[in-house]
């Protein structure tokens, strides 16, 4: 009876996955069927081995054929509670079944400084050319675990996203390909430094400039955590996955104006859900993933070991896919990656294709990275970008690029050379001039009766402006804009004024002379963006392009073309985001400022 046991709790296990997914047990009886089972399991010896074993194919039976309507009416909704099920796959697993071998990074564990992120060294073995050899990749990603609470359910911290940062340059250094893997419902919100969306940013930046081939694999990419360790050349996605800016609940709660504590109804969560276009297929048609990689009925768990089987090769061949699309030489590598994606056939390339890229294929891998999103955001928006350049623009451009190959890459081996050359003969010379003119200098200075020379006084402000030989206050030599919250004459209290001991300021100082900051613990109030504009460039610099774009709905969200019509009727401005160059200093920048006018600052 014991086979028979097993199979009543393999039954009981997918009972409880539909209930999971459909979030209620009346659906096609998912509840009858469960008190069936557990009767049986409390019943097993009162029958014989036919005997249970004819009610356990019967029951079999009935759950095979409700998990094959369950496929066919996936909701969105229902996609997104797949993959957050405990039976769900994880970078562990992932770990354990598709590398040879793994040695974790920063820690194992609960012993590490954000469990929620995993690093690990791992090993590939490979056949090419008839023979076997290794290979070495960084394997970064979120791991959602199976229950276990101080994973965090995959929400990452600052310092777990900085500890991904530290391994990607780690890779990069070790000119080994970086795989990651996407396992989050969004990075955990922190306020403090270095803050949530500041480590985001710098780990977008660094990933933009990453020397070696990535790829990445999406199963559950919810908002910035997943932007966190997403950026990459080629992009894989489960079919059962989802990826969003933002999470269904995240979305109802905006949807709603639902208050905190409050929860959220579970109809507007479907609808947003459904709203987002977030599933795989809509994803592959926006352009924003590369390829799809197909699941089992109801998605993979963590004992699909055919997935896992069909993920290394897939991983494998992107990674190969990268590397030729960065080499010279790969027509027929090519070729032949190609004909097996036709096919479907999950099996590696049998074809040597070495990992490492030269200088040249280096740069060719950053500009097809950098052509790649930049195309990504070409239906988000309606008009064409101006052409900023003139023909003389162009052509300095072109001479500075020259004089820069020419100065850094061609002569910078003999800089250092020369540079010691110099500062020997330099310092040999001024020793020599040292010992002549000393004595010189003493007897004219003895007969001139010339004073000892006074220490140079340091600059500071007093306020009265009449002395030419003190400079005046910066903040009034930017004072051209004083904003218009300035005009209120009352008292206001910062927010961290518990912690810190902050007095109340003044409005009128506040916004004036402070700038919208706390002068005890510099918390920024906000300000409005004209204050920027006018205070921190130089005056009569900004040149203003791209006004004419329009923000559009590429997701086709219901009700958001009204919301834009209003934003614009609203502010004047076709989006939030303002670009124009500018000077600070006679610096020349290219700068882009987000506006709360329009849409609250969101692209």
């Amino acid at each position: 009876m014991k086979e028979q046991l097993k199979q009543l709790q393999n039954i009981e296990e997918r009972i409880n996955y539909l209930i999971q997914l459909k979030d209620y047990s009346n659906w096609g009886n998912l509840e009858g069927f469960k008190s069936t089972c557990d009767q049986l399991k409390q019943t097993v010896y009162d029958f014989s081995e036919e005997q249970i074993s004819t009610e356990i194919r019967k029951l079999n039976d009935s759950i095979c054929f409700l998990e094959e309507r369950a496929e066919e009416q996936l909701t969105p909704m229902e996609r997104v509670r797949i993959v957050r099920s405990v039976q769900r796959f994880s970078l562990k697993d992932i770990l354990e079944n598709v590398y040879d071998d793994y040695t974790e990074l920063g820690g194992e564990e609960d012993a590490n400084v954000d469990p929620a992120m995993i690093c690990a060294k791992a090993t590939l073995t490979r056949r090419g050319k008839k023979k076997i050899h290794t290979v070495s990749v960084m394997v970064i990603g979120q791991e959602c675990g199976h229950g276990e609470e101080f994973r965090n359910g995959g929400s990452c911290r600052p310092e777990g996203n900085e500890k991904a940062q530290r391994y990607m340059k780690v890779a990069e250094t070790e000119h080994i390909p970086i795989h990651f893997y996407v396992f989050t419902p969004g990075s955990y919100p922190v306020e403090e430094y270095p803050g949530a969306a500041q480590q985001i940013a710098r780990n977008i930046y660094t990933m933009t400039k990453l020397r070696v081939p990535t790829v990445s694999f999406i199963s559950e990419g919810g908002s910035g955590g997943a932007e966190a360790i997403g950026l990459s050349d080629y992009r894989l996605m489960a079919s059962h996955g989802y990826y969003s800016v933002i999470s269904p609940e995240g979305a109802a709660a905006i949807e709603g104006r639902i208050g905190e504590g409050n929860k959220v109804p579970r109809e507007l969560v479907e609808v947003c859900a459904d709203r987002l276009r977030l599933t795989a297929m809509d994803n592959l048609n926006h352009g924003i993933i590369d390829r799809i990689i197909k699941e089992p009925p109801l998605g993979a768990r963590r004992d699909d070991f055919a997935f896992f089987a069909k993920l290394r090769s897939e991983m494998v061949n992107a990674t190969d896919r990268v590397v030729l699309s960065a080499k010279s030489f790969r027509a027929f590598r090519t070729w032949e990656l190609s004909r097996k994606k036709a096919k479907a056939e999950n099996k590696e390339l049998d074809v040597e294709i070495s990992w490492d890229l030269s200088k040249e294929e280096t740069a060719r891998l950053l500009k097809q990275r950098s052509e790649k999103y930049l195309s990504m955001a070409s239906h988000g928006y309606e008009g064409k970008p101006e052409t900023q350049e003139s023909m003389f623009r162009q052509m300095r451009t072109q001479s500075e690029q020259l004089y820069y190959t020419v100065r850094y890459d061609i002569l910078k081996n003999q800089k250092r050379q020369l540079e010691k050359m110099l500062s020997d003969v330099s310092g040999e010379g001024s020793v020599v001039m040292k010992r002549v003119s000393e004595p010189l200098l003493s007897m004219l200075n003895f007969l001139s009766g010339a004073k000892k020379k006074e220490p140079t006084r340091l600059i500071t402000y007093t306020g009265n402006g009449q002395n030419g030989s003190q400079q005046q206050d910066p903040l009034e030599i930017t004072d051209t804009y004083t904003s218009p919250l300035a005009n209120e004459d009352k008292t206001v209290s910062c927010p961290n004024a518990e912690v810190h001991g902050c007095k109340d300021l003044w409005v009128p100082d506040l916004y004036g002379e402070f700038a919208g900051v706390c002068e005890t613990c510099g918390h920024h109030f906000p300000l409005e963006y004209q204050w920027y504009l006018e205070n921190i460039f130089d005056p009569g610099s900004i040149r203003f392009f791209n006004t004419h774009l329009t923000a559009q709905n590429p997701l086709g969200y219901t009700g958001f073309n009204m919301r834009l019509e209003a934003a614009l009727e609203k502010t004047g401005r076709r989006s939030s985001n303002m670009t124009f160059t500018a000077a600070v200093d006679t610096i020349q920048v290219v700068t882009m400022v987000l506006y709360s006018d329009f849409r609250n600052g969101t692209v």
